[in-house]
């Protein structure tokens, strides 16, 4: 498996020959100059001014993606030539054939200048592949990220897009298969922001601490929850619970045996931590679902539906 990412060589192109490349695969005169437009819009300064840009899109806009998808097209139509179907030649009969050769055969999962191309070869296959991509990129004026580029056997697995996917053995069982884990990043980056949060020295008021965290926990999960999470969110919850406890007692001066009071039943149950009316978001209460089966077709948002 070849894990990959372009490096952000836009950010240094000048915006006239950064045009030239983009009408080379479009042809579109509205969709130019839309892409045009973004390129001169400039940027804000911290104090309001506006100040024009000369090279690259602006950092953080939805342009930088929109290119690379652009450029990229060249790309994903050199690694599925191969297998293109033609004739009455399906793209599975030319990929049963390279088997039977003894060929390598792969596929590409791309988003927007990360992409992974899944392998089934030797060692020698990856690399050959991946020589044969820095080919293709370079007369784009693009390169393969050294820091993020590498090779890795589904065995011991790879991150891509915020996820860990790995080929391990299910537990009691001698069978193998590819699990999709929440990989280290991501949570520590979420453990970054709960910290932030509730920091034991922050005034701040609990019902907006309640409503940010509520805020960052919801769009985090929703991501993640089609991972092998369900353990990972119990965790976290756990965390975030005490983290709150925590500042909530230092806040306010509560020693524990006030916590308590507040916080339990009459039964010695816990209640849902809360402020102003505010219950913290419940992160292990999230519903997992993993393995969404769509059959050999996804349907397209795009297509058109019959008059």
């Amino acid at each position: 498996m070849l894990d990959a990412d372009i490096e952000a060589c836009f950010d240094r192109i000048d915006h006239t020959a950064l045009m030239d490349r983009v009408r080379l695969r479009v042809k579109d005169k509205r969709v130019l100059g839309l892409v045009k437009a973004f390129l001169k819009a400039g940027v804000l300064t911290e104090f309001g001014d506006r100040e024009d840009t000369h090279t690259g899109p602006t950092q953080g806009g939805i342009l930088s993606p929109l290119l690379a998808n652009i450029v990229l097209s060249v790309l994903d139509e050199h690694l599925m030539r191969p297998w293109k179907p033609g004739g009455s030649m399906s793209t599975a009969y030319l990929r049963s054939r390279r088997r039977v050769k003894g060929l390598p055969r792969w596929r590409i999962v791309r988003y927007a200048d990360d992409f992974v191309v899944l392998v089934h070869g030797d060692q020698i296959h990856v690399d050959a592949l991946r020589d044969e991509i820095a080919s293709v990129l370079a007369p784009l004026g693009l390169r393969l990220s050294a820091a993020k580029t590498r090779s890795a056997h589904m065995s011991s697995g790879v991150d891509f897009l915020g996820f860990h996917i790995r080929w391990k053995r299910k537990r009691g069982t001698n069978k193998w298969h590819v699990y999709t884990f929440i990989a280290d990043r991501p949570i520590r980056s979420l453990k970054a922001k709960i910290r932030a949060l509730t920091d034991r020295k922050s005034q701040q008021n609990p019902g907006a601490v309640l409503t940010r965290l509520a805020q960052v926990m919801r769009g985090w999960s929703n991501y993640f929850r089609h991972a092998v999470c369900k353990h990972t969110f119990g965790r976290l919850a756990h965390f975030v619970w005490w983290r709150l406890a925590h500042w909530l007692r230092t806040l306010h001066r509560w020693g524990w045996k006030d916590f308590r009071r507040r916080f339990t039943t009459l039964q010695g149950t816990w209640k849902p931590l809360s402020a102003d009316g505010i219950t913290l978001f419940n992160l292990e209460a999230v519903p997992v679902t993993r393995y969404r089966w769509r059959s050999t077709h996804i349907p397209s948002p795009w297509a058109l539906t019959p008059a």
